[in-house]
């Protein structure tokens, strides 16, 4: 059974990702946008951490609210001047996007419904080591990611050559 705490504490976190996320895409501010973004994946990770996902949360906190926000401060630092203000949306605009997020809400608000219905206890696992999450995400074999990763690393490599270059000419 959970502490009482814990729920808490779950509750104060839940609500600061949703919370970060709404400031995320409501701000008008590109630079704030992205540190709310930061918050909101800081956030994520610490859910991932009080679900016991501790391998998770670090990739959480080292790929996503590291690498990532980086990247995109980077190419907002390169791009624009941070301190603009984007431009207001129209109402029809505004109008399709409520509806769309009150379409996404009542969907997910379904399936966390039916998922919670379905779910009585928490499933028994044997818990992995880090030789088995490894050589599950990066082996050669069947059903390893070794090719993708190393994709996505040239990938990153050139975007990072790519801002370089861009950052030279001025």
């Amino acid at each position: 059974m959970e502490s009482v705490g814990s729920i808490i504490m779950y509750i104060i976190v839940a609500l600061a990702v949703i919370v970060f996320s709404v400031l995320a895409v409501t701000t008008r501010k590109i630079l704030r946008a992205a540190t709310y973004l930061l918050f909101t994946l800081f956030a994520t990770a610490v859910i991932y951490f009080m679900l016991d996902y501790e391998f998770l949360g670090a990739v959480q906190i080292a790929v996503y609210a590291g690498g990532i926000v980086v990247l995109f401060v980077f190419a907002i630092l390169l791009t624009s001047k941070p301190g603009d203000n984007s431009e207001k949306l129209a109402s029809k605009s505004r109008a399709l996007g409520l509806t769309a997020a009150i379409a996404t809400l009542a969907v997910a608000g379904y399936s966390l419904i039916v998922r919670a219905m379905a779910f009585t206890s928490k499933p028994e696992m044997d818990a992995p080591d880090m030789d088995r999450i490894g050589d599950a995400m990066l082996g050669t074999g069947t059903g390893g990611y070794l090719l993708p990763f190393e994709a996505i690393s040239v990938l990153l490599l050139a975007c990072i050559i790519g801002g370089v270059v861009v950052a030279r000419k001025e």
